[in-house]
């Protein structure tokens, strides 16, 4: 199986990058800007692992990352958009211009980095008659945010490219699911955890907050076949703090 999985050098991409070279995938993960981290983790992994960088914000950058990994690997099974920017933008405390940079840049990368990339994916599973899109969604597509609206939107709106992905591309032979996590124990999600951890841990039943591992495996699930008749379901991951 081989595997194109964006925002691979840290957190739950890295978790995943891990638990996908386990089940004996081909990795190709991309970083943005943590070139050492990204190194450090293929050599981790030996062979059919390799990083590539890329800005999910440069759409000119896609077509050439799509090709690299069929012109050294001929497919790709999988295609996983973890890739994201958490930032905050609260609705009464910034002036307008920096409203639309936000926006803006989380939406490039959040949801129109994703949608061209798995464009660019699609023709080559359409031909080849299979294939499968898992998109890491959040719990903040469902809920709403207070300081962190694009974040959600953007989110929201993979979310429900998921279901049109799926409703589309099914005759094809390819899937899409959707992950939708809270609050993860990553680099991300630090600077809150770090302030109000027991505020967080509060929301959640079982009264912990999960690691990027847990994440992960759910994602290695759902990129092997097991997962198959769940296609354009959005599988939620936050121990109970959102039920819907």
């Amino acid at each position: 199986m081989i595997v194109l999985l964006t925002g691979g050098s840290r957190g739950i991409g890295a978790a995943s990058a891990r638990a996908l070279h386990r089940d004996g995938a081909t990795v190709i993960f991309t970083y943005s800007r943590d070139r050492a981290a990204a190194v450090a983790l293929a050599r981790e992994l030996g062979e059919r692992a390799s990083s590539m960088r890329c800005d999910l914000a440069d759409h000119d950058s896609l077509p050439p990352l799509v090709d690299a990994c069929l012109a050294r690997h001929g497919r790709i099974d999988v295609l996983i958009n973890n890739a994201a920017v958490f930032e905050a933008s609260p609705f009464f405390n910034s002036n307008y211009g920096l409203w639309r940079r936000e926006w803006e840049h989380t939406f490039a990368v959040n949801l129109f980095g994703a949608a061209h990339l798995t464009y660019l994916v699609l023709q080559h599973m359409r031909d080849r008659g299979s294939g499968k899109i898992i998109n890491v969604a959040s719990r903040s597509a469902h809920r709403g945010e207070l300081a962190f609206a694009n974040y959600g939107a953007s989110k929201a709106g993979l979310v429900n490219f998921t279901k049109s992905i799926a409703r589309s591309c099914g005759p094809y032979g390819i899937k899409a699911i959707a992950i939708a996590p809270g609050f993860i124990e990553t680099d991300m999600a630090e600077p809150d955890l770090s302030t109000r951890r027991k505020e967080i841990e509060a929301e959640v039943p079982l009264g912990y907050v999960a690691s990027a591992r847990d994440v992960a495996e759910v994602i290695a699930f759902f990129a092997s076949s097991r997962g198959d008749y769940a296609n354009g379901a959005t599988i939620d991951l936050n121990g109970g703090s959102y039920v819907r």
